[in-house]
Formats: C-alpha cells, sequence, structure tokens
C-alpha cells in the first residue's frame, strides 16, 4: 500500500508539473506565424550581429594567428632539419587571417 501511495504521489507531482509548463503560446491574434517569426527574427538580428562581430570573429582571428605562428614554427624547424622552406601551409593560414580581418 505505501509504495501504491508513494507511485500516486509521485504521478500526481509529475503531472502537475507537466501542466505547469504546457501553456499554450499564440503568435498573433490572426494566427499569424510567419510575422511574428519575422519580428522575433528582427528583434534578434542586431543582438546576433552583435555578438558575431564581438566573439565569433575575434575568437576566429586569434585561432589562426595561433595556428599560423604554429605552422610558422615548424615550418622554420623543417627549413633547419631539411634545407626547404613550405610555403604553402603557413600562406593559407595567413590568406585566411586577412581575409576574417
Amino acid at each position: 500500500m505505501k509504495k501504491y501511495k508513494k507511485t500516486a504521489l509521485v504521478l500526481t507531482f509529475a503531472l502537475m508539473v507537466a501542466f505547469a509548463f504546457s501553456t499554450t503560446a499564440y503568435a498573433a491574434p490572426t494566427g499569424d506565424v510567419a510575422g511574428a517569426i519575422e519580428g522575433t527574427w528582427r528583434d534578434a538580428s542586431g543582438q546576433i550581429k552583435t555578438v558575431v562581430n564581438n566573439v565569433v570573429f575575434p575568437a576566429i582571428d586569434l585561432i589562426l594567428a595561433v595556428f599560423f605562428f604554429a605552422k610558422l614554427g615548424m615550418a622554420y624547424f623543417d627549413y633547419r632539419k631539411h634545407g626547404q622552406f613550405e610555403w604553402a601551409a603557413p600562406a593559407i593560414l595567413f590568406a585566411c587571417l586577412v581575409f576574417t580581418l
């Protein structure tokens, strides 16, 4: 009997939580879902552009700069070991870095 009460209590609590979090959300009084999505995108586009410009691009620039200098160092050590400097990888990373800046 105790197990039945505990199961019923847990089930009742889960059902109440489900009812509490399952409210109906309407797009607009006319039911214009596309307009609601466009409005939300319009409002969020400025914030998205700010985050991309202030966070994403500097992070990409930092990663490319680190890879560029690491590859340049590795190319130098390969030059000292083999007497031949390989320009392809550092040049590609430098071009990507210039492109993102």
